[in-house]
């Protein structure tokens, strides 16, 4: 017999056996451990959105106050000839 053919038959044996019992509650925990995750999933990505939106609209802020686009003015004057 092959490994294969080896490894299946252990396979079907194990399964023909009888299965443990299941507690009662099982599935009710695990419902609301589902539930629970799903709640903190929305949460953190409600959260996750929220900094985003604060940080675009920090950036917005900071843009219209100090106007990066545009030349800053000379730090010193330029000379004065023909006094």
């Amino acid at each position: 017999m092959s490994g294969m053919g080896r490894r299946e038959d252990e396979v079907r044996r194990m399964l023909d056996t009888p299965h443990p019992q299941v507690p009662a509650e099982l599935a009710a925990r695990a419902a609301e451990r589902g539930d629970r995750l799903l709640r903190r999933r929305r949460v953190l990505g409600r959260l996750w959105l929220l900094t985003a939106a604060a940080v675009v609209v920090a950036f917005a802020v900071w843009a219209v106050v100090a106007q990066p686009w545009q030349v800053p003015p000379a730090e010193t004057t330029p000379p004065l000839e023909g006094w």
